[in-house]
């Protein structure tokens, strides 16, 4: 995957009041945090802070608190999301980005509370309103996630 942290990147520091607009979740289920930068129609690296106040911690595991996989994943989509919503300029309209496939998933590492989740996903195809993506989750430079999926440009359901 490509770095995106680069000036020629495009948007940056796209704030929590955009995401908002860009994407439907709400807390608890709502998983990017900041998006550090992103070149429209090609890549985007959001930021997700895991708390050890968030609400899957508590059965997930007591004790040896660990995020879910599958919400890794699902933090992952929000950002591709993001990144197909304003590459669209659909933003506020209310069209939803919603799953069709995830292949080739692959858990690395653990993330653990406390830390800063990087995000970065990548168009990988793009067809009328059926893309694909490629993703990768780590903190601090280590892979913790990796995944490819499909997505459908849909209106709410």
């Amino acid at each position: 995957m490509s770095d995106v942290d680069t000036p020629e990147a495009g948007v940056v520091d796209y704030d929590i009041r955009k995401i908002l607009m860009a994407l439907p979740h709400r807390y608890p289920l709502l998983l990017v945090d900041r998006v550090k930068a992103m070149t429209l129609g090609e890549r985007i690296h959001a930021i997700k802070a895991v708390s050890m106040n968030e609400q899957f911690f508590q059965g997930h595991f007591p004790g040896a608190p660990i995020m879910p996989g599958v919400l890794q994943i699902e933090a992952l989509a929000q950002a591709a999301g993001i990144l197909g919503i304003e590459t669209m300029e659909l933003a506020g309209t209310g069209k939803l980005v919603i799953f069709m496939g995830i292949e080739n998933a692959k858990f690395r590492s653990p993330v653990l509370p406390g830390c800063l989740l990087d995000l970065h996903v990548e168009f990988t195809q793009k067809r009328s309103r059926v893309y694909k993506f490629a993703g990768k989750a780590s903190v601090e430079g280590k892979v913790t996630c990796e995944v490819e999926f499909t997505a459908m440009m849909t209106d709410k359901v």
